[in-house]
């Protein structure tokens, strides 16, 4: 009789946790749940009538603004087959400026780990503070929030995905906890939007108040939500590690995101040439933020900043100009199913302009405030933006469009133009990581390997959390008449 084979023992992949325990993965591919949100939205075209807000310029700030009384419906332009077609290569050419800030991102990560450097610094750290994991949680999340809260930054963050996602696996946490620290944090600080240009200036601007006025009520509101934030992400990141079968995204990284886990029982030596390897990033770093803060640096400038990083820290590291080249394509390839996420993404919000319903569906929200009681107009504009925000995440242009309806219905009902701004921005900020039509949060997944749905699960406790917040805050800025200060 011939031998039995020998059951090989089940191979192991983290407490408690086998091969044989994973199940298969389904889930809709993210391309997919963006192609219903474009046949959406040309259906929505041949349901919602056409029409428009008479447009003014306003000489003082520089930019076309909706006059609230000029409003009129025009002749349908539903969505052609044709034109359906065209808006996906309409929204890629729209996003190129953060698609190209993503290859480019990719491209110096795939350089940076060619080297060795980051890999190897990263993994030092790590075991440095092991056991005390947990701590590197909040510390991330108050330089991710600050940086939003103070300098408007958002899809700048997605050059730490990979770095964050690494972090997580070694530590024992997963991917949503590594988008979780990143968007998380940047949702709570655009919330609190202290001194963000962005939003607050832009709308302030609007509405005739002194540029980042009524600064103390939204400091305080940051911290709540920040606050808010970090406990929750903290609280998920600890029952994570304690069991990693309650993770949403279990499946997912035992099958793509374990190459990432970092060996920290058998580190290489630290060489002198990696050494210089991150010390050359975290200056690049340290200058794209100064450039933010004292220059303005915004997307393209940072573009430039990372791909001199990647090119200097590959000759620094020893690796030969083919080698360097390598890298960068295969750093693209990574990056090349989040832009087109980003692309489809920008596709929906074209459909829905050029079949020029967006106004119309404006003024039907904007509608809807008449049944609001003065008492809670803003809790009122706080919904109407979250929910407008879906098809026009652009901060600085929902300002452009919402602004003009808002300061007079203020007016009209007696609470203050500082409070409509604390309504608009709050309402811009949330939902920029809960649809589909946010184009940075689909790009962060689409890098994780993680699917929305599991996103959106993961989100859903703290989304509900911020809303009462908001509404808590909106709420005393009624009663108290916040003003300008």
């Amino acid at each position: 009789m011939p031998e039995k084979t020998p059951k090989q023992a089940p191979r192991k992949y983290g407490r408690g946790v086998t091969k044989t325990t994973i199940k298969p993965l389904k889930s809709m591919h993210p391309m997919l749940l963006l192609l219903i949100v474009l046949l959406l939205c040309a259906v929505l075209s041949y349901i919602i009538p056409a029409g428009n807000y008479a447009r003014v310029m306003d000489e003082e700030i520089g930019q076309e603004l909706i006059d609230p009384d000029n409003f009129t419906y025009i002749e349908r332009t539903p969505t052609t087959l044709l034109e359906l077609l065209e808006s996906l290569t309409l929204g890629l050419q729209n996003a190129a400026y953060v698609i190209f800030f993503l290859l480019i991102i990719g491209g110096m990560f795939a350089i940076l780990n060619g080297t060795g450097a980051l890999n190897v610094g990263l993994a030092n750290v790590l075991r440095a503070i092991r056991g005390k994991e947990l701590f590197m949680i909040p510390i991330f999340m108050i330089l991710f929030g600050c940086g939003s809260t103070f300098c408007g930054n958002f899809e700048e963050f997605l050059v730490f995905v990979p770095l964050i996602l690494a972090c997580c696996i070694t530590a024992g946490y997963d991917s949503l906890t590594a988008v979780g620290i990143i968007f998380m944090a940047a949702t709570a600080g655009y919330g609190g939007g202290i001194t963000n240009a962005f939003t607050v200036g832009k709308a302030q601007e609007i509405a005739g108040l002194p540029i980042f006025s009524g600064m103390n009520l939204r400091a305080a509101l940051f911290l709540c939500l920040e606050l808010a934030s970090i406990i929750y992400v903290c609280g998920y990141a600890r029952m994570i590690k304690k069991n990693p079968r309650l993770s949403g995204a279990f499946d997912y990284d035992r099958t793509f995101n374990m190459d990432k886990k970092l060996n920290l029982d058998h580190i290489p030596p630290f060489t002198p040439r990696q050494a210089a390897v991150v010390l050359i990033f975290l200056a690049g770093i340290a200058f794209a933020v100064w450039g933010i803060i004292r220059k303005g640096y915004y997307v393209d400038e940072l573009a430039g900043i990372f791909l001199a990083v990647g090119i200097l820290a590959g000759v620094v590291g020893g690796l030969k100009p083919q080698k360097i080249c390598e890298c960068f394509e295969k750093g693209c390839h990574d990056m090349l199913l989040p832009g087109i996420m980003i692309g489809l993404a920008n596709a929906a919000i074209i459909l829905l302009q050029n079949a020029n319903v967006m106004d119309t569906i404006l003024h039907g929200l904007a509608g809807l405030l008449d049944h609001f009681p003065p008492a809670l107009l803003a809790c009122g504009m706080f919904i109407i933006q979250d929910i407008f925000n879906v098809i026009v995440p652009s901060g600085s242009a929902q300002a452009a469009i919402t602004m003009p309806l808002m300061v007079p219905l203020a007016d009209a009902a007696g609470i203050t133009r500082q409070t409509a701004v604390l309504a608009y921005h709050l309402g811009d900020a949330f939902t920029n990581v809960l649809a589909p039509t946010g184009g940075e949060i689909l790009a962060a997944l689409a890098i994780c390997k993680v699917p929305f749905s599991k996103w959106l699960k993961f989100l859903a406790p703290l989304f509900l959390i911020w809303w009462v917040i908001a509404l808590l805050f909106l709420i005393y800025a009624t009663q108290t008449g916040y003003g300008p200060l």
